[in-house]
């Protein structure tokens, strides 16, 4: 058989999980808490795991979440997304991510992706049968050269890629990058895919900039959020989409033959927890920003350099102090040798750059953190 994907493999969280599993290594590798969501959450999602919410709940998702979701944009973002139409919950933001790539570009469309490039968005292109045009981010801030995008952009580029809170670089968009953005697909037939999974996670006093709350991008977006991010709760996988109508059913002709529709009691859970802890989110960006602090702290005498991160949960680091080896190697070394797991850059890159980097996670309990940081700072 020929493979649809004769260049993937196993995706990189994968491999660097398992290893660090196999040797025992602390795991700031994949993005994952390794504390628990919270207590109501779970007592709401036992509370209709028990109440007979497990059959096949609509498609889109139960209203009540929609709705929810809804009071949220417009409260965060002064956005106004009608529920029915609008909005549709996914099971998790890599199928949201898939959906509205398979929905939007086909055979000889091209797509702009800013590297490092999260791996899934280049898998779901070329399977649409479009190409992944890659443009990299500018060094060392991570920021997208608005120039350089301009002259990626062909009569086939059909859909634009943006990440932010980016990962893996912990970088942010700003208003004016919106701005540029929208300048720079005005007036042509070139859509948005905003992967806005980590929102809730910016820090400094700044503000999550979604294309909801653009004027012109909202209409011509498929921005992407995670509750698996904003909950602690990665493994039950579970998201939405917001976009204009027109998009939204083209989005949900796709999504309702990925997964048709996900889990249940869990969307009650969420609906429920929204309305009684909005608290819960507000907190976010500081409780975050202290993990951030506290690691940034960890390790500011070991021989890794570092600016502390703007956003995500993850922190980028500088080994060149220490080894000459490439990220890959050198994050297998230090996983196997050393007993700390982290992702390498290199395979978010079409041409990785000669740097010597790599991704911590951070959303870690403070002892875990401890245990890592003591062998950093002995490198």
């Amino acid at each position: 058989m020929q493979s649809k994907l004769p260049d993937v493999g196993t995706t990189i969280f994968t491999v660097m999980s398992k290893m660090a599993q196999d040797y025992g290594a602390i795991n700031l590798s994949q993005g994952f808490p390794d504390f628990d969501c919270p207590d109501r959450l779970k007592e709401l999602v036992t509370k209709y795991l028990y109440d007979r919410k497990n059959q096949y709940p609509p498609m889109a998702g139960i209203p009540g979440l929609r709705e929810q979701i809804a009071e949220k944009l417009k409260l965060l973002y002064q956005h106004s997304a009608n529920p029915e139409t609008e909005i549709t919950v996914t099971s998790g933001a890599t199928e949201a991510l898939f959906d509205a790539i398979q929905a939007t570009v086909s055979d000889g469309d091209e797509v702009i992706v800013f590297d490092p490039a999260y791996d899934s968005y280049e898998s779901a292109i070329l399977l649409a049968g479009a190409r992944a045009v890659h443009v990299p981010l500018s060094l060392p801030e991570y920021k997208i050269d608005w120039d350089r995008a301009a002259q990626a952009v062909t009569e086939n580029t059909r859909l634009i890629v943006i990440n932010t809170p980016h990962n893996p670089c912990g970088s942010i968009l700003a208003r004016d990058d919106l701005d540029k953005l929208a300048a720079l697909i005005r007036d042509r037939q070139i859509l948005v895919l905003s992967d806005e999974v980590y929102e809730h996670m910016v820090y400094g006093g700044l503000t999550h900039q979604s294309v909801l709350g653009h004027d012109e991008l909202k209409h011509k977006s498929f921005p992407v959020f995670s509750f698996g991010k904003t909950y602690h709760a990665t493994g039950w996988k579970l998201a939405y989409c917001v976009a204009p109508q027109v998009l939204t059913e083209e989005f949900r002709k796709v999504h309702q033959f990925v997964t048709f529709t996900t889990s249940s009691f869990v969307q009650y859970a969420i609906a429920d927890f929204m309305a009684e802890c909005p608290q819960h989110t507000q907190q976010l960006p500081k409780f975050y920003e202290a993990k951030r602090d506290t690691f940034c702290r960890l390790i500011a005498n070991s021989r890794l350099k570092f600016t502390p991160s703007k956003g995500t949960y993850f922190q980028l680091v500088d080994y060149s102090e220490i080894s000459d080896m490439p990220d890959v190697e050198f994050a297998n070394y230090l996983t196997q040798e050393k007993g700390v797991a982290a992702i390498p850059l290199a395979p978010f890159y079409e041409t990785p750059p000669a740097n010597k980097i790599f991704r911590f996670c951070f959303c870690k309990d403070d002892a875990t953190l401890e245990q890592a940081a003591a062998i950093l700072c002995k490198l």
